[in-house]
């Protein structure tokens, strides 16, 4: 079994957010990228937009099908991992380290308490 990082929250739409300080990296869950399937193509918002809470911040394409990726928490973009874009592989590879999306400078850190721990996250998908 997959053990999904402690220190992360996640969404009901499988994507996962690591926080640092006001800084959150967010990505595609292990879960996610399994249900996928092989990842070839990943699109991703240009550095400064901004959005809001589970609104739509990319897409991902892999040879099944399309799916949105839904940013976690409000905020700007700060960083976008061009990696993912020319080697969308490193998705399925690593979802939970190297296959993240985008960083994010976090609006209302409070959103955080809405999403999901680890453990509450596993229970969540095996409910599935």
């Amino acid at each position: 079994m997959v053990s999904y990082p402690e220190n992360y929250r996640y969404s009901k739409e499988h994507e996962w957010i690591a926080v640092d300080g006001d800084t959150g990296t967010v990505g595609i869950t292990h879960y996610a990228q399994e249900q996928l399937g092989d990842v070839v193509y990943v699109e991703l918002p240009e550095v400064g937009e901004s959005f809001a809470a589970m609104e739509i911040f990319g897409t991902i394409e892999s040879v099944k099908t399309a799916s949105d990726l839904y940013i976690p928490v409000a905020g700007e973009i700060t960083e976008v991992n061009s990696d993912v874009i020319n080697h969308p592989e490193i998705v399925n590879q690593s979802p939970h380290e190297k296959g993240w999306m985008v960083k994010i400078k976090i609006k209302n850190p409070a959103e955080l308490d809405q999403l999901m721990t680890a453990e509450e996250y596993q229970k969540y998908i095996e409910s599935l």
